[in-house]
C-alpha cells in the first residue's frame, strides 16, 4: 500500500505508527482507537517496504485475534503469507521447544498438559509423597504452581510444606515427557539462557517484533520477549485496559519498556471509533480517578449519543426484568437482532436471575465461561486415547483410558504398574511392557491379557494414526474399535437419550478435525500438530459456537476486545464492583477494579445501561447493598435515572401487533 492511500485510510497518530518501522517503538492505544488496523496496516507496509515475511514475528494473547490480524493482512497485501509468523505467545513457545527441547532433557514428542491434568499429576504426586486428602487442595495448589512459575510470587514460608510437592510435580512432568501451559513459555527463557546459540538463531531471524496487548503481558512474556528482541520492536497497549493482574499480568511492563529501550518513541491513539461521545465522557471521568496512568483522553467522532441511563431495581429478579423488557422493547423499536446486545456481571454467580429471566421470556442467548467442550468427559476420553498414541509415556492420560471403557483392569493392577514405575523411575507403559515380558510376572493370566489388548490397540492405532492423512476418519475408526457407544449406554444405565447426546458430542469433535486437516491454510495435518492445537485452543478461545441471534451474556474480563451497540452493566454495587475480596487482599487494587469499570463501559457503541440492585439474596440471607462508588465518578450531566415505560398508546399497540404479525407469517 502505497503512503498516500496509508494518509487516506488513517488518521495522523495511525499513520505515523505505521509507517515507523526502525527503532523501538510505544503505541498507547485506548479503547476502540484502531489498534487492531494499525498492526495488521503496519505488518501490510513493512512487507511493501521489503521486509521478508520471516523476519516479522507478532505476538499476541488469544488465537482468535491471531486468526484476524493473518486473515486481516492476507487480504490487505494479497499475498499467502506463508513465512509470516503471527501467533499467540505460547503456541510461538511451543514452535521453539518442538525445535530445541531435547536440549533440555526432553523428547521432541512431549505432551501439553491442561489444568485437568495438571490438578491430576498434583493429585498422584502428593498422595505418593504423603500428603492428606485435606491438604490436597488442586485448585489452590495449582494456582500456587503457576504463580512460582511465571515469577508473580516467591516461596513464602506459608507454602514451604508444598515446595517438596512442586519438585515431585516437576519431576513428574519430565518423566511423563509433558509439559504444563505455563512451561511453554518459562522453557524457552530458560533454553535461550542455558543455550545462547538458540538465542542468536532466532534473533538473527525475527528483526522486526510486534507485541499487542502489551498491558496483558507477564514478566516472563516481558522477559521472553525482551531476550528475543534487538531494536525494532513495537508494543502496543493501554494501561487503562490491564485487567488480568490475578494471572499475572504486569501493567508496569509499559514503564520497563521506556527504561530497557531509552531511544522509544511514543504514540498516543486517542481517537475512538466505536462509541459516542456521552458513553466516551463517562469512561473518561471514571478511569481520570486512577493515579497510576498514562494521562490521555479518548475523543470520538460519533455524535453525542443518548445519556447513559442508571436503574436502582429492588433486587436481582426486577434488575433482570429491566433486562429482559428493555432488549424486547429496543429489539422491536429499533429492528435490532439479540447480537445487538451485550449483558456483563462482574463475577459468574450474578448469571442466575438473568438467565432465569432469558429462559422465561424466550430470549435466545450465550454465556460465556461454560464448560469447554474438550473438558466434557466424552471429549476428553477419545482426546486422551490420542494423547497416549502419539506419547507413550503420557501416563495421566494413560491412567485415564487404561479402563475406560472397562476391560477387566482394576486397580489392584494399577498399583502394581505403578509401583514397578517408582521404583525403576520409569513411565507406566514401560512398567506395562515389562510386566507383560517377565518369566515371574505377579499378574494372572487373565489380567496379563487384558493388558496385552490393551497394548496392542494403543500400538495397532499408533501405526494407523501417526502414518499418512485422514486423521478424522482413523479417529472415527478408532472409536468404534474401543466400543465407545456401548460404553454410554452401559454407564448411562440404558439411557439411549443421554448416551446419544455424549456420542454426538464425540461425532462433532471427529467433524472439527475433518475441517481443520482440510483447511488449505493448514500445513501440517498430523497428530501431533492436532493436539498442539486443541491444548492451545481451549485455553482461550474454543470454537465459538454459532453467537448470532444470541444476547451476549458475559462477565466482563471475557467481553474484553469486543464491542456491542447496546450494553447493560448489571450488579454494579459496592462489593461486586469493586469486589470485596480483591480489596480484602489489597487495598491498592481498587484501581484495577476501576480499570475493568472502564473496559465495561468501552464495550458501549451507542447505549448504556446501567442497573444497581437495592437488595440481593447471598447464600440464604437478602442484604442491603450500596450503590458502587464508581457510579459516582460519572459525571452527572451524562447520566439519567431510568424511568418505568409509560403505557403503551392504542395507536402504537395496533401498530407493534402488526410488526410481530409480519414477523411471524410464513
Amino acid at each position: 500500500m502505497q503512503i498516500d492511500e496509508l494518509k487516506k485510510e488513517l488518521n495522523k497518530e495511525q499513520f505515523e505508527a505505521v509507517t515507523t518501522l526502525e527503532g523501538p517503538l510505544l503505541i498507547i492505544a485506548g479503547a476502540g482507537s484502531g489498534k487492531t488496523r494499525v498492526i495488521t496496516y503496519r505488518i501490510a507496509h513493512m512487507l511493501e517496504s521489503g521486509i521478508p515475511q520471516s523476519q516479522i514475528l507478532a505476538l499476541t494473547f488469544t488465537n482468535k485475534a491471531a486468526k484476524e490480524m493473518e486473515e486481516r493482512v492476507k487480504a490487505l497485501t494479497g499475498k499467502k503469507l506463508q513465512n509470516l509468523t503471527v501467533s499467540t505467545f505460547h503456541a510461538f513457545g511451543v514452535k521453539i521447544l518442538r525445535q530445541d527441547i531435547n536440549r533440555l532433557g526432553w523428547r521432541e514428542n512431549f505432551s501439553i498438559y491442561d489444568d485437568v491434568d495438571r490438578n491430576q499429576l498434583i493429585k498422584e504426586t502428593g498422595k505418593e509423597l504423603g500428603f492428606t486428602a485435606d491438604a490436597l487442595d488442586v485448585f489452590k495448589i495449582g494456582n500456587l504452581f503457576s504463580n512460582i512459575k511465571i515469577g508473580r510470587w516467591d516461596w513464602q514460608s506459608a507454602n514451604d510444606m508444598y515446595k517438596p510437592l512442586y519438585e515431585g510435580y516437576q519431576e513428574g512432568l519430565k518423566l511423563f515427557n509433558a509439559v504444563d501451559f505455563d512451561d511453554l513459555i518459562g522453557l524457552p527463557i530458560k533454553l535461550f539462557h542455558e543455550h545462547p546459540d538458540v538465542l542468536e538463531k532466532y534473533r538473527n531471524r525475527y528483526k522486526y517484533i510486534m507485541v499487542d496487548e502489551f498491558q496483558d503481558t507477564s514478566l516472563q512474556q516481558y522477559e521472553f520477549m525482551h531476550l528475543l528482541a534487538d531494536k525494532n520492536v513495537a508494543v502496543v497497549g493501554d494501561d487503562d485496559q490491564s485487567i488480568y493482574s490475578w494471572r499475572g499480568a504486569n501493567y508496569e511492563n509499559i514503564l520497563q519498556f521506556e527504561k530497557d529501550f531509552p531511544d522509544v518513541k511514543e504514540i498516543r491513539l486517542e481517537q475512538n471509533y466505536r462509541s459516542t461521545e456521552t458513553i466516551l465522557a463517562a469512561a473518561n471521568g471514571v478511569i481520570s480517578h486512577n493515579t497510576n496512568r498514562k494521562d490521555k483522553s479518548l475523543w470520538s467522532g460519533n455524535g453525542s449519543g443518548k445519556p447513559i441511563e442508571i436503574y436502582m431495581p429492588e433486587n436481582e429478579a426486577a434488575e433482570a426484568d429491566f433486562i429482559v423488557e428493555s432488549i424486547q422493547g429496543i429489539a422491536m423499536n429499533e429492528k435490532r437482532k439479540y447480537d445487538d446486545f451485550g449483558v456483563l456481571i462482574r463475577a459468574n454467580t450474578l448469571s442466575r436471575a438473568i438467565e432465569e429471566a432469558f429462559l422465561q421470556s424466550n430470549i435466545p442467548y450465550t454465556m460465556s465461561g461454560g464448560t469447554s467442550f474438550f473438558q466434557r468427559k466424552e471429549i476428553k476420553d477419545i482426546i486422551s486415547y490420542l494423547r497416549v498414541i502419539a506419547n507413550h509415556d503420557d501416563d495421566i492420560n494413560l491412567l485415564r483410558i487404561i479402563n475406560t471403557p472397562r476391560r477387566g483392569i482394576g486397580r489392584k493392577t494399577i498399583e502394581q504398574i505403578n509401583e514397578i514405575a517408582n521404583s525403576q523411575g520409569c513411565s507406566l507403559w514401560t512398567s506395562i511392557t515389562a510386566l507383560l515380558s517377565a518369566q515371574e510376572s505377579p499378574l494372572g493370566e487373565k489380567t496379563k491379557q487384558d493388558l496385552q489388548d490393551f497394548v496392542n490397540l494403543i500400538t495397532t492405532q499408533r501405526a494407523s494414526l501417526l502414518g499418512g492423512k485422514g486423521l478424522a476418519k482413523k479417529v472415527k475408526a478408532m472409536v468404534e474399535e474401543i466400543n465407545y457407544w456401548d460404553y454410554l449406554i452401559t454407564e448411562y444405565q440404558k439411557n439411549e437419550k443421554a448416551a446419544r447426546f455424549k456420542f454426538l458430542n464425540i461425532e462433532s469433535l471427529i467433524n472439527s478435525i475433518e475441517t481443520w486437516e482440510n483447511n488449505p491454510d493448514n500445513f501440517d495435518s498430523g497428530l501431533y500438530a492436532y493436539l498442539n492445537r486443541i491444548t492451545l485452543l481451549s485455553r482461550d478461545d474454543m470454537e465459538d459456537a454459532n453467537l448470532k441471534g444470541k444476547v451476549n451474556l458475559m462477565t466482563i474480563h471475557a467481553s474484553k476486545g469486543l464491542e456491542f451497540p447496546i450494553v447493560f452493566i448489571a450488579g454494579a454495587e459496592e462489593g461486586i464492583i469493586p469486589h470485596a475480596r480483591c480489596l480484602e487482599e489489597d487495598p491498592n487494587n481498587i484501581e484495577e477494579e476501576r480499570r475493568l469499570f472502564y473496559v465495561a463501559i468501552t464495550r458501549a457503541q451507542d447505549k448504556l445501561f446501567i442497573s444497581s440492585c437495592q437488595k440481593r439474596r447471598k447464600m440464604q440471607n437478602v442484604v442491603e447493598c450500596v450503590p458502587s462508588p464508581f457510579l459516582d465518578e460519572i459525571p452527572a450531566n451524562l447520566v439519567e435515572y431510568h424511568q418505568p415505560e409509560t403505557e403503551v398508546s392504542c395507536d402504537r399497540a395496533i401498530e407493534i401487533l402488526e410488526m410481530m404479525k409480519n414477523k411471524f407469517t410464513i
